[in-house]
């Protein structure tokens, strides 16, 4: 059997993709509401457009996911990831220079499928991971994410000051220079014995139900995920709300202690979790880093002084090293040849949480901060949060129980 591609280049441009992806979403985030408010005369209506813009992005990553994830089984990973990046560019671009609304909706929506190839960097990584570096190296995602969303907003910001519309220039010349980047130095993870053929069914984005059923392990698991991440994404949701409410911090303030969030998942996600990890083992890792993670919910929900929120992001982030353990077990359930459909239906899953969270946590915050409120609870969604992550942690022990051998990887695929 050929040898796998060699790992480090490929985790390299794996890493770079992800973190440009997320500096290029990072850079527009300070300017994109005066973009939407220059566009709309009614502030009022500009709020609700800013709103949609988040939805339409994460829309499309659920239903495009799935067709690149099993796209890629079929072609290969680095093409999709290829033509993702620069569509990313062309969406920067045509939000660049968007004379209305419409077309500023119509660059979203193709940045949200470009955005959907981060199906195709889990299958990536799964194809040159090995069972004792494979939860180390999905701790790369989160080590992308946490340096993007440091430096994106800060160099936005910085642009934002000089033109507008000058962070979107900036974000499509990154994503041209690392499609380059990956066009001339990176290697194809997906070997042609593993290929398997596109059709339009795996495309479907509510496909992962049946295709999921062939992975007991991963079905049962997928849900800790989708209450993992309903969590996750409330927190975010509510966070400057909660802060603005609580502790009357303003933008500057709230961009600190962002900052703060992406240092510590760097320092988690990208270096400790190779230690952690291996000693404690992927299963212990699960329950140990959700466990974490429901107790630091409880105590940002607690918090009455806003430097406490420092310590807790501190603790909290030690509860990263679950996500990337339970993807390494997921992804070695997993046959080689379907790593990119499974991986596309549970990144469609989790694009799902991006929607109903955000209303759920905002809606929670709104009746729980009202004058007429039974009690008055601007911390009822990490409350609500904490509750998802232990019924997910209950739900991963009894995943464990039920599959013993959950941690052993798939059997070979068979030749066809």
């Amino acid at each position: 059997m050929p040898a796998k591609p060699k790992a480090p280049t490929g985790l390299l441009f794996i890493f770079v993709t992800l973190l440009l992806d997320v500096i290029g979403i990072g850079l527009i985030i300070p300017i994109l509401p005066q973009l939407v408010l220059s566009l709309s005369a009614d502030p009022a209506a500009g709020a609700f457009y800013y709103g949609a813009l988040f939805s339409t992005y994460t829309l499309m990553q659920f239903f495009c996911a799935p067709g690149l994830g099993a796209l890629s089984d079929q072609v290969g990973r680095k093409p999709i990831l290829l033509v993702s990046l620069v569509g990313s560019a062309v969406s920067y671009l045509m939000m660049a220079f968007s004379p209305s609304l419409i077309w500023l909706f119509v660059g979203r929506a193709l940045a949200g499928i470009a955005g959907a190839s981060l199906t195709v960097a889990s299958a990536y990584i799964a194809d040159v991971s090995t069972a004792e570096n494979r939860a180390q190296n999905y701790g790369l995602l989160g080590a992308a994410f946490g340096l993007g969303f440091i430096f994106g907003p800060a160099i936005g910001g910085l642009l934002g000051n000089i033109d507008m519309r000058l962070p979107f220039y900036a974000a499509a010349a990154v994503s041209i220079l690392n499609a380059a980047y990956g066009f001339f130095a990176v290697p194809e993870s997906h070997r042609l014995e593993n290929r398997r053929p596109f059709t339009l069914k795996k495309a479907n984005p509510f496909s992962w139900i049946a295709l999921l059923k062939r992975y007991p392990v991963v079905m049962g698991l997928a849900v800790t995920l989708l209450l993992t991440h309903l969590a996750q994404n409330s927190l975010h949701s509510v966070w400057v709300l909660f802060t603005e409410y609580r502790f009357q911090w303003n933008p500057g303030q709230n961009g600190l202690a962002l900052a703060f969030v992406g240092v510590a998942a760097a320092l988690v996600q990208g270096g400790l979790i190779r230690v952690i990890v291996p000693k404690l083992g992927e299963r212990r890792s699960v329950l140990w880093g959700i466990g974490i993670s429901a107790l630091a919910f409880v105590f940002y929900g607690l918090a009455t002084q806003g430097w406490m929120l420092y310590a807790i992001i501190a603790f909290g982030s030690l509860g990263g090293i679950a996500g990337p353990a339970l993807q390494g077990m997921i992804a070695s359930q997993v046959s080689p040849d379907e790593q990119g459909a499974v991986q596309g239906a549970l990144a469609s899953l989790m694009s799902a949480t991006g929607i109903v969270a955000p209303l759920l946590a905002s809606g929670l915050f709104a009746h729980f901060t009202a004058p007429s409120a039974p009690i008055i609870m601007p911390g009822i969604a990490f409350f609500v949060g904490a509750a998802l992550l232990l019924a997910g942690l209950a739900n991963t022990i009894w995943q464990f129980r039920r599959h013993p051998a959950a941690a052993q990887p798939a059997p070979p695929v068979l030749q066809r």
